[in-house]
């Protein structure tokens, strides 16, 4: 049996890390044509240098804000430029605002090609008296280390000129510090260094930018030499413009409030790329169990997704549903605030299935599979659909279904629709009519046969769909077939998402989402759909590409 990496932690910490920089990148996905689009750059992030290997999440951008500025005016339409501008100097503000800075005046003239935020440590001084104090680590690439020194200076030295602090110049390890010591009680918060005129480092504390000193010139503690990081980032050779890294046992220790380990063990990479449609993300996760190389199931999407309908509000598909199943509750069991999240989505699709989806679904669906939620009058019932290929498992486990339904106090009989035979499960429901209470069967579920596959669905009306409409079905979708272009043709199936449709859906049944809309508006106010795949594992590192449509 082939084994496959899982996806669905990648996904959701992909999403997270592109809401960080998402904003920035908006504004390259206007209607104009992006021929001179190449994709970002070739290098990785310098700044890995500073950072302690355990850090639990890295973000880089690797191209100056200025040349991504030039781009989006040029890349679009004459009449948008000005508002592009003006988005940009809005979030230069709101980044900036409270730190009291000007980019124009202030950074703009030594900001080199490489800005990188860390988060460090999630309780840098392992003071228990005091309570987490995370440690968030700036580095920031310099074209001119005297310009950043005199910003670094004239900054620091505003509360010192107004008699609250004393500005601090402090020889570290042959590199200068510069922060503010209080002169109340002589402590220091904020500090900053300019290391070689080629970086600026800012730290929330002084003992976080001392350690940053220290892993620059301790080889061995910082991400950059680090063995994992390296094997993960060498399989991605994508242009790029951000590259991020997730030490996923420290951002659960985090999540959960416990100390970091001091060692990686599995770290998501992650390299973001340009592309005229959107943006795409190649995803390398390390330290899985095992090196067996194993290659991607599919060079083509499954023929099941004939039966989707176009435009489904949640897609997936693939192979062996019951191995990616494994996978994934394998994968998330080891970390409790994953196992969690994972526990509650079971709960929600056993009740949209009515059935114990992994015992009596995932256990015998071994060849295609599609699943997919649809879109419905009645905006809170959600139809889907279920299309998984036959086999002689799959045929004796859907007469077992049909016995289980009866064991639930489900009727299941058998009715032709257009020389089709249909089983329908319905179960009897009270009415309270005007004159009198009468009784109505409810349909709980329908499935038919084609020649290769077996239908399931919620509705009568979800199945005549799935029959009806498979010279536009999703697999036929110009929007579905654009989204998979800037993804490998080699994977093991897809997860895809049609925003524009399922939004509201979200928002109403998620509330997370609302908070993570808000925190990337510039990003879901162009965002249509987003695709991901899982592409196999070589040397004992998965990769994944999610791909997000970030069209007009």
């Amino acid at each position: 049996m082939n084994r496959r990496s899982p996806i669905s932690i990648a996904l959701a910490l992909v999403l997270a890390l592109l809401l960080t920089v998402g904003g920035i990148w908006y504004f390259f996905f206007s209607k104009a044509p992006l021929q001179i689009l190449s994709g970002g750059v070739q290098k990785n992030p310098e700044a890995a240098i500073f950072v302690p290997k355990q850090a639990p999440v890295v973000v880089s951008l690797l191209v100056n804000p200025d040349e991504l500025e030039a781009f989006a005016k040029s890349a679009s339409p004459f009449r948008k430029r000005g508002k592009a501008g003006e988005e940009f100097a809005k979030l230069e503000q709101g980044l900036l605002a409270n730190a009291g800075a000007d980019y124009a005046k202030d950074i703009q003239p030594w900001l080199g090609d490489e800005v990188t935020l860390a988060l460090t440590d999630s309780d840098f001084d392992r003071n228990s008296t005091n309570g987490e104090q995370p440690g968030y680590l700036i580095v920031a690439g310099s074209k001119d280390g005297a310009r950043a020194k005199e910003f670094l200076q004239l900054y620091y030295s505003k509360d010192a000129a107004a008699g609250k602090s004393e500005l601090v110049f402090e020889d570290y390890k042959g590199v200068n510090l510069i922060y503010r010591r209080n002169l109340a009680d002589s402590s220091t918060a904020s500090a900053s260094a300019v290391v070689g005129d080629r970086f600026v480092l800012f730290a929330n504390h002084l003992r976080v930018l001392r350690d940053a000193v220290n892993n620059a010139q301790a080889v061995e503690r910082n991400l950059d030499r680090d063995p994992v990081y390296q094997k993960a980032i060498a399989t991605i050779d994508d242009p790029r413009i951000g590259v991020a890294v997730v030490n996923l046992p420290g951002l659960a220790a985090w999540i959960a409030k416990q100390p970091l380990p001091l060692e990686l063990k599995q770290t998501l990479t992650v390299v973001l790329s340009l592309n005229p449609r959107g943006l795409v993300a190649q995803t390398a996760l390390a330290g899985l169990t095992g090196d067996t190389n194993v290659a991607p199931a599919l060079s083509e999407p499954v023929k099941a997704l004939r039966y989707i309908p176009a435009h489904p509000i949640v897609t997936a598909a693939g192979t062996d549903f019951q191995h990616f199943w494994e996978q994934v509750s394998a994968t998330v069991a080891s970390e409790p605030a994953f196992a969690e999240l994972l526990d509650r989505n079971i709960a929600r699709l056993n009740e949209v299935f009515g059935v114990n989806v992994p015992e009596e679904i995932a256990s015998w669906a071994l060849g295609e599979y599609a699943f997919a939620w649809l879109p419905s009058v009645e905006k809170e019932v959600l139809n889907w659909v279920f299309v998984v290929e036959k086999t002689q498992e799959s045929q004796d486990a859907i007469a077992r279904l049909d016995e289980l339904a009866k064991a639930r106090d489900l009727s299941v009989g058998n009715f032709n629709l257009d020389g089709r035979k249909i089983a329908v499960w319905t179960k009897l429901e009270a009415k309270q009519g005007e004159a009198a209470t009468r009784l109505e069967a409810a349909v709980k579920g329908v499935h038919t046969a084609t020649e290769k596959y077996e239908i399931f669905s919620s509705s009568l009306d979800g199945l005549t769909q799935a029959l009806n409409d498979t010279e536009s079905s999703l697999l036929a979708s110009a929007e579905f077939k654009d989204a998979i272009a800037s993804l490998p043709k080699k994977n093991d199936g897809y997860l895809y998402i049609d925003w524009n449709q399922g939004q509201d859906i979200f928002e109403q049944n998620i509330p997370l989402f609302r908070v993570v809309e808000f925190a990337g508006q510039p990003l879901f106010r162009n965002l249509r759909s987003l695709v991901l795949s899982s592409n196999g594992r070589e040397n004992g590192i998965g990769r994944a590409s999610l791909f997000l449509n970030l069209g007009s």
